[in-house]
């Protein structure tokens, strides 16, 4: 009897797959959703969104996903399907597919735990660093074990659905193979055009639209994203209104702006310049509710919680991003956080006006120092071209290492490294400014033995050491002649987690800040004004009593007048400008949210009315940074330029 289906023969392995991605992705959208709890209130609609779109974006990966198989089962003879020399390679590209989608579900559930997030440009950025994120992967998970029972697992299912996957017959002519290959192939290049990983964002908790994604979709389409160009993807205004609109929210007593225009402005400090060293600690993923200072009831921070009473406190500090370069970013260049890439990884970044040149116009010896491998990120290459020395995991002898991972050398050994530039600076009579990098409380969390009572292997743990080493590290730098004039800044580069119900949860930015001076030069005392991270150059450097030139956007939060206090906070798409307990939010598509910000705990943040105010001026800061670095005006030379021209000319207020 004459096969009335010869394509759905011919194609069935191709079926099969599709099969094997909808019920993989599935029970990975359902083991997600149990695992996230109550951030996704149970209810029927939230179930139906996250299945019923989630279906929609599985099909159109199955489309990608199923291109390799769909071309090798078009250019196959017709009856090879039947012969060993056809079921051979068909079974094996199957059973490696298989493989593959059963790696990604487990990938997504490592992911899930640590960003909440389906894949996004993070996963983008780590295929860059093999070493350190494989490295990283071997010593958090054991991969041979978890290898071990994907490949178990799929050669079963391979193995246990055979009947579906073989043909019985195999006559379908090539032209009736390539019309299918065509409408595949079209039908892939069709949602490409008309869908984006963005559509599904259309309930007001980011749980929810975060498990209606596919894992394979997302990351492919945070590939296409990654880089963003303000003008094209967010609402703009005229150029030079933005320009005015941040000329004035940046104006302070001690200000004079170079020209009619612009940012560009000499900052003069009435106070005596005190030629204090100055050890920036930007510690790795220190979220505030981690210290007791900051309301934790069992606080993870006592070194840092007993420095509190000697030191100027900061209770309302809010982190510009969730990654490392971001608050790099914020505390070298003082710039809130543009869409796309941090400004540490983009091309053409060089000679910008840092932190670093300030502080070396200043005759200081400025240096970047980094527990890991600084190529990772692009950090050496940024800060050693933007006026920092540079040293890293490669200075460190492996002799004076009591541990390191793959992110780098313990905390306690960092600053070892550290004491002895400053020894060396101090030897030479040359003041110097440091911005020390740590890396201990990253997964892993592994840190040297019998530093505490503290489990390897648990944040928790990595808190109370990291804590731990800031201890140590001050302990034995009194010992030292330059300890009583040194300024120590200890911050975090942004907080340990990032996502919550909302999908900019502004309460996931929230980190402290210790400015220390043993020798009594800044008095102890409490801000409660809120301080953005871009800000804290800025009031060191008014704290020091220094003059200087300034293009950045941050401000001397004691300069700066009641009533102007304002924080930036972003991921890769979102920007978000937090005034006047609300949240203006910036996103693709030139879509603008007002929202009630979520300070405390993880709730929903609510749409306001629109406030033209604020709006413009949160377009106005970022359209306005996106453009100084696009057009070069945000380097180190156009600012000597302007300086320069200035000098010639009546000062302008």
């Amino acid at each position: 009897m004459p096969n009335r289906f010869p394509l759905l023969d011919r194609f069935r392995p191709l079926l099969w797959l599709v099969g094997c991605l909808l019920a993989i992705s599935a029970a990975t959208r359902l083991a997600l959703l149990v695992v996230t709890g109550s951030g996704v209130p149970a209810s029927a609609g939230n179930w139906l969104y996250v299945f019923g779109v989630g279906l929609g974006y599985d099909l159109l990966a199955a489309l990608y996903f199923g291109i390799p198989l769909l071309l090798l089962l078009w250019l196959m003879p017709a009856g090879w399907l039947l012969r060993k020399r056809g079921r051979v390679p068909v079974g094996a590209l199957c059973l490696v597919l298989l493989f593959v989608l059963l790696f990604v579900a487990v990938a997504e559930w490592t992911f899930w735990d640590e960003f909440q997030a389906r894949f996004n440009f993070i996963a983008v950025d780590y295929l860059v660093y093999t070493t350190e994120v494989i490295g990283n992967i071997r010593q958090s998970y054991p991969v041979g074990w978890i290898l071990t029972a994907v490949a178990a697992v799929a050669l079963g299912g391979f193995v246990a659905t055979r009947r579906w996957r073989r043909a019985v017959a195999d006559t379908a002519g090539f032209g009736a193979r390539t019309a299918v290959v065509a409408a595949w192939l079209a039908l892939a290049t069709l949602g490409t055009w008309l869908v984006n990983g963005e559509m599904k964002e259309r309930t007001e908790n980011a749980y929810v639209n975060e498990l209606a994604g596919n894992g394979i979709y997302q990351f492919f389409a945070a590939y296409r994203s990654a880089s963003l160009d303000y003008p094209r993807y967010y609402r703009t205004v005229p150029i030079d209104e933005a320009w005015a609109q941040v000329r004035a929210q940046v104006a302070t007593p001690d200000a004079t702006f170079f020209g009619p225009t612009g940012i560009a402005r000499r900052i003069h400090n009435p106070a005596p310049e005190q030629r204090m060293n100055v050890v920036l600690i930007s510690v790795e993923s220190l979220s505030a509710d981690f210290s007791g200072t900051y309301g934790r009831p069992d606080s993870l921070t006592p070194q840092l919680d007993a420095l509190t009473k000697d030191s100027l406190l900061f209770a309302d500090l809010w982190a510009t991003g969730t990654r490392t370069v971001r608050g790099l970013e914020a505390l070298s260049l003082s710039v809130p956080p543009t869409p796309g890439e941090s400004i540490v990884r983009r091309e053409h970044n060089e000679g910008l006006a840092t932190l670093g040149e300030v502080f070396r116009d200043k005759g200081y010896h400025a240096m970047f120092l980094y527990g890991g491998y600084g190529a990772f990120d692009d950090m050496n290459r940024f800060f050693s071209h933007n006026g920092y020395d540079v040293h890293d995991r490669t200075d460190i002898p492996d002799k004076a290492i009591h541990h390191e991972n793959v992110w780098g050398v313990a905390d306690e050994d960092l600053y070892t490294m550290a004491m002895q530039h400053f020894d060396a600076d101090a030897a030479a009579g040359k003041p110097f400014f440091a911005h020390l990098m740590t890396t201990s409380n990253h997964r892993p969390y592994t840190f040297p033995a019998g530093r505490g009572p503290w489990p390897q292997g648990k944040r928790s743990s990595a808190v109370a050491y990291t804590d731990w080493a800031i201890g140590d590290f001050l302990r034995r730098a009194s010992t030292k002649p330059w300890f009583r004039n040194t300024l120590f800044v200890i911050t975090a580069d942004h907080c340990a987690s990032s996502a919550g119900i909302a999908a900019l949860p502004a309460f996931r930015y929230r980190i402290p800040l210790w400015i220390y001076a043993p020798g009594g030069q800044v008095a102890p005392g409490r801000v409660e004004r809120r301080v953005s991270q871009i800000d804290i150059a800025p009031t060191v450097l008014g704290l020091l009593g220094m003059d200087y030139d300034s293009r950045f956007y941050g401000v001397d939060i004691f300069q700066l007048p009641p009533g102007r206090e304002r924080a930036f906070i972003g991921t890769y798409q979102l920007l978000g400008y937090l005034r006047d307990d609300k949240l203006v939010q910036l996103s693709p598509h030139r879509k603008v949210d007002t929202l009630r910000p979520a300070y405390a705990r993880d709730v929903a943040q609510p749409e306001l009315p629109e406030d033209p105010a604020l709006t413009l001026q949160a377009i106005s800061y970022y359209q306005t940074a996106a453009a100084a670095f696009s057009d070069g005006s945000m380097r180190q030379a156009a600012l000597e330029r302007e300086a320069r021209a200035a000098a010639a000319t009546p000062p302008a207020r």
